[in-house]
């Protein structure tokens, strides 16, 4: 399943209702006077956390989205209808970023709401006015604009375990073996361009993009695949059995999470010498397994996901550590 993860809106909250200058009439009420009511609120531009991580693709061609301003106040006092809130559903997981102030808020929970901008103020109507000595105000004051902002709105994937590793490292391929996902396979570099997901037993598993040297400084799908690795809660490090030297392709996938966000690579990790299919002969398997656990201090598990034992194997295994977490 792909999806978007990224989107870019200009939002404005509601205007306020004006309020307005009214009167009771003489044989209405023994003495008459002002009943304007007050402008009703304009509507909020509000986020709500949904389940459905294919969310934000309803604005794909989205550009402006904008609250429904309040109604004018009328007579007797009676205050005008608040103007109807913007509602964006969002994948949990989602950070919403106004450009203008820096703000920003997460969506952790289904059902969670937050207010992104706030509609304005109704105007009052004259009696608010009225005094000892102005009982007949004719003043009244406008609604007020609601705020309004660039907003940013950025998926951080949730999931139980994510595939990493250089590009063509075969994490597609392990991803479609373990789920029924038809992430797409090729025999070349950013096969992946966004994140794809899959379920296993119960576990969401994302196959995320393809890394290189310098990726958390922008090169490549950059910062495209590293955000999406801050959420995710088990780290599946595949490292192809084609690399000259998969300990430095290893170091170089640990060196960029390093250097995306404190604490990255602390993440509990699982290695994978993946296409073991291609070497000849036992001793060139071991030997990387050996170099890989002396490495990482990890688990190192050898896979070719065209072999049915090896793969059962490593899902049983994987299994087990998912359950654990």
């Amino acid at each position: 399943m792909a999806f978007v993860d990224e989107i870019h809106l200009r939002a404005t909250a509601g205007k306020g209702g004006n309020g307005v200058v009214r009167w009771l009439r003489v044989k209405e009420t023994a003495k008459g006077g002002p009943s304007g009511g007050d402008g009703g609120r304009g509507g909020d531009v509000k986020i709500v956390g949904v389940r459905d991580l294919a969310a934000l693709a309803a604005f794909r061609n989205t550009k402006k989205v904008r609250a429904l301003d309040g109604e004018a106040g009328s007579n007797y006092d009676r205050h005008g209808k608040d103007g109807a809130p913007a509602i964006l559903k969002v994948p949990v997981g989602t950070v919403a970023r106004n450009r203008q102030t820096g703000e920003e808020v997460e969506i952790l929970e289904e059902g969670q709401e937050e207010v992104l901008l706030k509609g304005g103020p109704g105007g009052y109507g004259n009696p608010h006015f009225k005094s000892a000595v102005n009982r007949n105000p004719f003043e009244s004051t406008p609604g007020k604009p609601g705020e309004t902002g660039d907003i940013e709105l950025t998926l951080k994937l949730i999931a139980n375990a994510g595939l990493i590793g250089f590009p063509n490292a075969g994490k597609s391929s392990l991803l479609n073996a373990l789920t029924r996902s038809k992430s797409k396979v090729g025999a070349y570099a950013f096969t992946t361009l966004e994140p794809n997901l899959g379920d296993f037993y119960g576990f969401i598993l994302a196959d995320l993009p393809g890394l290189i040297e310098g990726a958390s400084s922008g090169r490549g799908l950059g910062t495209k695949f590293l955000k999406h690795i801050e959420r995710t809660g088990f780290l599946v490090h595949l490292v192809s059995a084609e690399q000259d030297d998969p300990v430095a392709a290893y170091r170089v996938v640990r060196e960029e999470l390093k250097g995306f966000a404190k604490g990255l690579e602390t993440k509990r990790e699982l290695v994978v010498l993946s296409k073991v299919d291609l070497l000849e002969g036992e001793g060139g398997v071991e030997s990387r397994v050996n170099a890989l656990k002396q490495a990482s201090g990890s688990e190192v598990i050898a896979l070719s996901t065209f072999d049915d034992v090896m793969l059962k194997k490593f899902s049983d295994r994987l299994a087990q550590l998912l359950r654990a977490e």
